[in-house]
C-alpha cells in the first residue's frame, strides 16, 4: 500500500489553517477573508473549475467502480464535499488520473488536488503540499469467514486469539499493546508472510492498516473478512491522509480551511462511517 496506519475517528478540532491568497504550505500560519476562498478568487488550473486526480485504476472503498465522478467511495465523496465547501458544484469538479509516484514527485502538476491515500510526511512535504488531514488511518484485524475470531465484536473477544503482524510495524505495536493477547503475537517479515500463515491456519488473524485490510480481504484472501477496526493506538498517534497539492500551491490554505470545516461539522466522520465503517464491513471493535 501507499503509506500507512491507527484510530478510527476522523480528525476533528484540527487547528484551522488560514486561507491567504499567497502561496502557503499546509503547515503555514496566516489568515484571510472567506471571500478569498471562492471559485472566483482561487487560482485553479481552469478558472471556475477544480481538477482532481486519483489513481488508475482507483479501488474500492476509496472510489466505487473506478468512477470517481459518481461521487461514491470515501475519497470521491471527500473530494466533492471539500469542493462544495469552497463553492464548487459537482459539475465544476473535473477528474483526471495520475500515477501515485508521479504525483508526489517535485515539479508542475496537471491537477489542483490529488487523493490517493497519501500519508502526510515531512519528506513528502519537501516536494508537495498537503491539506489538513481528512482521515486518520485505523489499524484493523482481518481473518477468514468461520475462523474463531470472525464474529468478534470487542477487543476482549480477541484476547485468546493467535494474531500476527509485520515486524517493525505500527500494526505489531498495536496488536501487542492495544489487544495484548494472551498468546504472543507472531511476528512476520512482511504482510505477505502473515497472509500465508493465515491461509495455512497458523494464526487466527492479522493486524494491519485498514486500507491494506480492504485490499487483502477483497483480492488476496479467499473468504477474507475484516473483523473490525481497533478503537485506538498504542502511541495515541496515527498516520494521516491529506489532499496532495503542488508545492506552494495558492490553493493549499483554502483547501485546508475547507477540510477543517468538514471535520468540525461531522461531515468527514459521517463519510468515513458510510464508506469505511460498518456499512463497508469494517465496524469498530468496542
Amino acid at each position: 500500500m501507499k503509506s500507512r496506519v491507527a484510530a478510527t475517528v476522523l480528525v476533528a478540532g484540527i487547528a484551522l489553517v488560514g486561507c491567504a491568497p499567497e502561496s502557503e504550505s499546509s503547515t503555514s500560519s496566516g489568515s484571510a477573508q472567506a471571500s478569498d476562498c471562492t471559485p472566483e478568487s482561487l487560482a485553479t488550473l481552469t478558472n471556475g473549475k477544480i481538477t482532481v486526480a486519483t489513481g488508475e485504476p482507483a479501488y474500492e472503498p476509496w472510489v466505487v467502480n473506478d468512477d470517481p465522478a459518481n461521487g461514491e467511495g470515501f475519497e470521491a465523496a471527500v473530494a466533492y464535499a471539500v469542493a462544495e465547501n469552497l463553492g464548487y458544484t459537482k459539475d465544476d469538479v473535473v477528474w483526471t488520473r495520475s500515477t501515485f509516484d508521479g504525483a508526489i514527485a517535485p515539479g508542475p502538476k496537471d491537477f489542483d488536488w490529488n487523493l490517493q491515500q497519501y500519508s502526510i510526511t515531512a519528506d513528502r512535504e519537501q516536494a508537495v503540499d498537503f491539506s489538513s488531514p481528512y482521515y486518520q488511518v485505523s489499524q484493523a484485524v482481518i481473518s477468514t469467514a468461520g475462523s474463531p475470531i470472525a464474529s468478534a465484536t470487542t477487543v476482549a473477544d480477541l484476547k485468546s486469539a493467535k494474531l500476527g503482524a509485520a515486524v517493525g510495524s505500527t500494526s505489531l505495536n498495536d496488536a501487542q499493546e492495544v489487544i495484548a493477547p494472551t498468546t504472543p503475537v507472531s511476528v512476520f517479515n512482511d504482510n505477505a508472510a502473515a497472509v500465508t500463515a493465515l491461509k495455512n491456519g497458523q494464526i487466527d488473524g492479522i493486524v494491519i492498516d485498514l486500507p491494506s485490510a480492504f485490499y487483502l480481504t477483497a483480492a488476496e484472501i479467499d473468504n477474507g473478512v475484516i473483523v473490525g477496526q481497533l478503537p485506538g493506538t498504542a502511541s495515541g498517534q496515527a498516520d494521516e491522509f491529506g489532499i496532495l497539492l503542488a508545492k506552494d500551491s495558492p490553493l493549499t490554505s483554502c483547501t485546508s480551511q475547507a477540510v477543517d470545516a468538514l471535520a468540525a461539522d461531522g461531515t468527514l466522520t459521517a463519510l468515513q462511517e458510510q464508506w469505511l465503517g460498518s456499512a463497508a464491513g469494517a465496524p469498530t471493535l468496542k
